[in-house]
């Protein structure tokens, strides 16, 4: 184990590069997030991703493909079934599921209603797939009047909860959400997501009050092993919610990306060695879903004009990867879900000699097993470390999936 190493994996959480085969399979074909969302604002200003390659992996609009590019730049196709955060998250650091987890397109039947109704005290107001801030708009006032559950769902396997904090209090809100987690595990349910809203009717808003609560891996994951090894591991957003708390010991909260970013450099000060994972959730949460592809495109921006900062708050023992965990095209009007994509990998080092392609790989384990074999931690799982493309000394521990 290399004790002065760190590796630090910043998702750009739903900014998919692009439709999978499969894609029209979930409804999805002719999905590009990041490629439509450039189209839409007439060309984004990234120039430094630009210069790390990411225009050499797709056209996008504004970034040009860099001759000599400074990091290497692919994408990665996904193996699990699905197109959500968890399934995303999870198969980043080696966990590919063999059956997606359970959807709920026409609502929650009564053996999970029921028992969650009467364990809370609350009834139950839409039981629907919708969209997060329409279904506000729909029953925000009626919840505000009879203090109900407003519960609903989309195409991930999610079942969320949405109560105005003036109200029903924060706490009453995630205790019923782990209620929740305790009955739908057997039902498979990938999260259970607290949805508080503020404000009056024709004005309400999600706060960053949200979080989730995933099921635990039912297999070891990267961050585990690491954690075997006695390898820290910082999460910053929402990393420890997705992974249940496990093999996340420490995690930062964060009130949006610019607080996220501020947080990452924050935590690079400090963290002496290991993996930093990061989420930064408004192009999903804030943007994606609402279909905002302006606002999508600040974000990008925003991240972008970031990095800077953070390659320089890395030394010649670190490496940066950027990713995502699927998409989320805000151009796309077949419905305000997720979007089955491919997802970019960009990788940087201050050690890297030069630059180049990693092309279309297999699997977003590839990021788990980079990070095992940088850090010097035995993995065996799917996956397969790109540090013999980049040219960078490995331990030889990081996969044994297929390539």
């Amino acid at each position: 184990m290399n004790a002065g190493r760190r590796a630090v994996v910043l998702v750009i959480d739903s900014a998919g590069i692009g439709a999978l085969p499969d894609a029209a399979d979930y409804g999805d074909a002719g999905a590009a997030t990041w490629q439509n969302t450039a189209e839409a604002v007439g060309g984004l200003r990234c120039p430094h991703l630009e210069r790390l390659g990411l225009g050499r992996v797709a056209p996008i609009r504004g970034l040009s493909a860099a001759p000599a590019p400074t990091g290497f730049a692919g994408k990665l196709a996904e193996v699990s079934p699905g197109k959500d955060t968890t399934t995303g998250h999870w198969e980043l650091m080696g966990v590919e599921l063999a059956r997606a987890f359970s959807v709920f397109p026409q609502g929650f039947p009564a053996e999970i209603v029921e028992p969650f109704v009467a364990r809370t005290g609350r009834g139950v107001l839409g039981n629907k797939a919708a969209s997060g801030t329409a279904i506000l708009d729909e029953l925000g006032a009626e919840q505000l009047r009879t203090g109900k559950w407003i519960l609903y769902t989309s195409a991930d396997s999610v079942f969320q909860l949405a109560a105005h904090e003036e109200k029903i209090p924060l706490e009453e809100l995630y205790r019923a959400c782990r209620l929740a987690r305790e009955l739908l595990d057997a039902h498979r349910v990938g999260r259970v997501i607290a949805r508080p809203f503020v404000g009056v009717p024709g004005a309400f808003k999600r706060t960053y009050h949200r979080h989730d609560f995933s099921m635990k891996p039912d297999r070891p994951t990267v961050l585990d092993r690491l954690g075997e090894a006695g390898v820290p591991v910082v999460g910053v957003g929402k990393i420890s919610d997705i992974f249940a708390g496990v093999g996340v010991p420490r995690n930062v909260g964060s009130e949006g990306n610019a607080d996220g970013l501020r947080k990452t450099l924050a935590l690079l000060g400090e963290l002496q060695r290991g993996l930093l994972f990061v989420n930064y959730v408004d192009t999903d949460m804030v943007y994606g879903h609402r279909r905002d592809a302006a606002g999508y495109a600040r974000a990008l921006e925003e991240i972008d004009a970031a990095l800077p900062g953070i390659q320089a708050a890395l030394g010649p023992d670190d490496l940066l990867l950027i990713t995502a965990d699927h998409g989320c095209d805000p151009t796309f009007r077949a419905h305000t879900d997720h979007t089955r994509e491919y997802v970019p990998l960009v990788a940087w080092s201050p050690a890297l000699g030069r630059g180049g392609d990693l092309g279309v790989r297999r699997g977003f384990a590839d990021v788990g097993a980079t990070v095992a074999d940088f850090l010097g931690v035995a993995w065996g799982g799917p996956g397969r470390s790109i540090l013999p493309a980049l040219g960078l000394p490995g331990h030889g521990v990081g996969g044994g999936g297929a390539a």
